[in-house]
């Protein structure tokens, strides 16, 4: 399995948080900025947990969702780079072919597939506090969003799952299940 460099450095972990910084930036640029079909605090005023309203058709409301939408993009952008600061920490050798790797952006999509599941069932249903696209079909959205981020796993991990080391020559390929395990 790709986890792991010819230096032995686990590359999981920062490649998911680098997935998660980056799901996060998706969601916040394309479905807040970009198409603004939803902000942080929406739906609040009708929410499931008694959230005062702040509706983003008035100054004070779009201000109050302008303000959690800039922590949201802050917490995103500090797990890109948190996963950036690891990956060059323990990645000491081959990192150019890190970048082109199966496993780094098998792990990434993982990452991401995990923010549209743990973001789409937090706020959109326990809290309640936004829905993808509110309105009248606004629980198939918040399905939809949570069926992207299972096939994001479901591709990340078929990406990453049969690459053999992340640097260990100048292609990163299949693992040859011929050969013994120690001498992979």
């Amino acid at each position: 399995m790709a986890d792991r460099t010819t230096d032995h450095a686990d590359i999981r972990l920062p490649a998911l948080l680098l997935g998660i910084g980056l799901g996060g930036f998706a969601d916040g640029i394309v479905l807040h900025q970009v198409l603004q079909w939803h902000h942080m605090l929406s739906a609040t005023g009708s929410d499931n947990v008694g959230i005062r309203g702040y509706p983003v058709d008035t100054v004070a409301g779009l201000r109050m969702n302008t303000l959690w939408d800039g922590l949201f993009h802050v917490v995103t952008w500090v797990s890109v780079l948190t996963g950036l600061a690891l990956l060059s920490a323990r990645v000491t050798t081959g990192r150019g072919r890190l970048w082109r790797s199966r496993a780094l952006w098998g792990w990434a999509l993982v990452g991401w597939g995990s923010f549209n599941l743990v973001e789409g069932i937090v706020d959109h249903h326990l809290l309640g506090i936004h829905h993808v696209r509110p309105g009248a079909h606004q629980l198939w959205w918040d399905l939809g969003f949570l069926a992207l981020g299972v096939v994001l796993i479901a591709a990340g991990w078929l990406l990453q799952r049969d690459t053999r080391r992340v640097d260990a020559d100048d292609t990163v390929g299949p693992v040859s299940h011929d050969v013994p395990v120690e001498q992979r």
